[in-house]
C-alpha cells in the first residue's frame, strides 16, 4: 500500500491557470504527476512551445471551463517515453518522441505529459528538442491546410499571408517541397528570412497591397493569428485575398470558421482548419525535416518558469517563427 501511494502522490512541476486573465494567471507550482491509461504515453517533456491558441485559452477567448477549474496549458511536446500503457505498440520506455496533446485537453507546459500513442511519432533525428518542440501544432496545420484542404500540387500558385510566422514559415517550406510557387506576405524586416526559408516572391504587406501585385494564384493560405486587436486588418485581408484566386482557387484559413460561407457569395471555394493529432502525419514531416527540407525556426527560447514572458511575446504578435519553453536542458 505504501509504494502504491508513492506512485499515486508523485508530483511535477507545471505551469496552469485557475481563471481566466492576462498572462499574470499563469501559476508555476506543483501538481500530481498524470498516469497513462491502456494507450498512451507518459512523456518527460523536455521541451515545449507557445501557440497563439494558448494565451487564447488563457485570456478565456476559447474552449470556456465551468470554474472552479485547474488547466495545465500547452500541446507541443517533444521528450522521452518514460512509461507506456498495457496497449501500446509503437513506442517503447526510451524513445524520443514529438506530437502534440488533444487541442481540448492541453498539458504540455509540465515536467511530464500523457496523450495517446496515435498523437506522437519518432523524433527526427536530426533536430534537438527544442526544435522537435516548434513543430508539432504549426507543421500539421501546414499540412492539412496544404495537402488535406487546399490539395497543392507542383506547379500551383499559393500566397501565404504571416509567411514569417510560426504556421506561415513551415507552410512555405512544404508548399516548395511539394513544388508550389510560394508567394508570401510579411513586413520588410521578414524580407531576407522568408527568401532564405524558399519564397519564390515576397510582398510587403505594409508598403503595398498585396492584391495589387499578385494575380491568380491557386491557393491562398491565411495564417494570421486571431487577435482583437487585428481582428479588422485581418478581415480585411480576407475580403482582399478573394481577389487574387483564380476561378477554380480556394482560401483556406486557420481563423475564421464561416469562411465556407463567405466563400459561396464569391462563387468560390473557402475551407477552415483546424490541427489535429496525426502520427502518420507527423513521421512524414520528421522524415523531412531529416532530409533538410523542413526547418523550424526559434526566435526565442524561455524556461517553463517564464511562462508569463511568453505569453506576453506571443501577444504582442509579429513573432519570426516559434517561440520555445524548455523543461529540460539537453541535445538530442
Amino acid at each position: 500500500m505504501t509504494a502504491e501511494r508513492n506512485i499515486v502522490t508523485k508530483l511535477m512541476n507545471a505551469v496552469q491557470i485557475h481563471k481566466y486573465g492576462g498572462p499574470r494567471v499563469l501559476v508555476f507550482e506543483e501538481v500530481p504527476r498524470p498516469k497513462p491509461k491502456a494507450n498512451e504515453l507518459l512523456i518527460r517533456v523536455h521541451a515545449t512551445s507557445v501557440n497563439p491558441a494558448d494565451w487564447q485559452i488563457r485570456s478565456g477567448r476559447r474552449f470556456k471551463l465551468k470554474k472552479p477549474f485547474s488547466l495545465i496549458l500547452g500541446f507541443d511536446v517533444s521528450g522521452v517515453v518514460e512509461s507506456i500503457g498495457s496497449s501500446v505498440k509503437n513506442f517503447k520506455v526510451g524513445d524520443a518522441v514529438y506530437g502534440m496533446v488533444d487541442v481540448r485537453k492541453g498539458g504540455a507546459y509540465a515536467e511530464y505529459v500523457v496523450a495517446p500513442e496515435i498523437n506522437f511519432a519518432h523524433k527526427p533525428k536530426m533536430l534537438d528538442h527544442n526544435h522537435a518542440a516548434a513543430l508539432p501544432v504549426v507543421a500539421l496545420t501546414a499540412w492539412q491546410a496544404l495537402f488535406e484542404a487546399a490539395r497543392v500540387s507542383a506547379g500551383q500558385k499559393v500566397l501565404i499571408h504571416a509567411a514569417a510566422g510560426g504556421v506561415g514559415h513551415i507552410a512555405v517550406q512544404l508548399a516548395k517541397w511539394k513544388g508550389a510557387y510560394v508567394i508570401g506576405t510579411a513586413s520588410g524586416q521578414n524580407e531576407n528570412f522568408l527568401c532564405k526559408n524558399g519564397v519564390d516572391e515576397f510582398v510587403n504587406y505594409r508598403s503595398k497591397p498585396f492584391e495589387d501585385v499578385v494575380r491568380e494564384v491557386d491557393v491562398v493560405l491565411e495564417a494570421v493569428n486571431r487577435d482583437i486587436r487585428v481582428e479588422r486588418t485581418r478581415g480585411e485581408t480576407l475580403e482582399r485575398s478573394w481577389r487574387v484566386l483564380r476561378k477554380n482557387g480556394v482560401l483556406v484559413s486557420i481563423c475564421d470558421t464561416g469562411i465556407s460561407k463567405t466563400a459561396s457569395a464569391y462563387g468560390l471555394r473557402g475551407k477552415y482548419i483546424l490541427a489535429q493529432p496525426n502520427a502518420a502525419q507527423l513521421a512524414e514531416i520528421a522524415e523531412l525535416a531529416d532530409a533538410g527540407h523542413v526547418k523550424p525556426f526559434i526566435s526565442t527560447v524561455l524556461s517553463l518558469k517564464e511562462a508569463r514572458k511568453a505569453h506576453k511575446l506571443s501577444h504582442m504578435g509579429h513573432t519570426r517563427g516559434k517561440i520555445v519553453l524548455q523543461v529540460i536542458k539537453s541535445d538530442f
